[in-house]
């Protein structure tokens, strides 16, 4: 009588080793991303903070704040908004004749996005009504996966 052995083939375990493979080659850059991208809402948020203040100011005066270039402290003295917290900001200016919000990212990834710039821009309603309109952008070297879509 035969016996029949249990297990596996090495040609089986060789095929599954390289689907984990694959797979893991897939997931590991996507995860890496995902992890940028959920660092960078700090930034964003400071950002989106400072966009509520200037079109608060705007509304009030009908013109953009001063240029604010001191960094966080300037912010909080013009503006309002603390910033001085955050550790993934490393600068953050206000411009003055159009309200453009430029932060300098940092503490994220020194490969990919440390040390380049988000840029948030106003544009003002046509219809009148003061309402303002936030467009973002990055600078020429941010890779455009890590842009905010609204």
């Amino acid at each position: 009588m035969l016996r029949r052995q249990k297990g596996f083939t090495l040609i089986e375990l060789l095929i599954v080793i390289a689907i984990i493979g694959i797979l893991a080659a897939i997931a590991i850059p996507m995860y890496r991303t995902q992890t940028i991208k959920a660092k960078l809402t700090e930034v964003t948020n400071a950002m989106s903070n400072v966009a509520s203040a200037i079109s608060a100011y705007y509304q009030e005066n009908s013109s953009f704040p001063p240029n604010v270039l001191g960094g966080t402290d300037a912010i909080q003295s013009t503006l309002g908004v603390s910033l001085a917290a955050l550790t993934r900001v490393g600068g953050m200016t206000v411009g003055s004749k159009n309200g453009l919000i430029t932060a300098t990212v940092a503490n994220i990834d020194t490969n990919t996005v440390d040390a380049k710039d988000l840029v948030l821009s106003p544009s003002t309603s046509t219809a009148g009504d003061g309402s303002i309109t936030w467009i973002w952008s990055g600078s020429a070297n941010m890779p455009p996966a890590f842009i905010p879509k609204r």
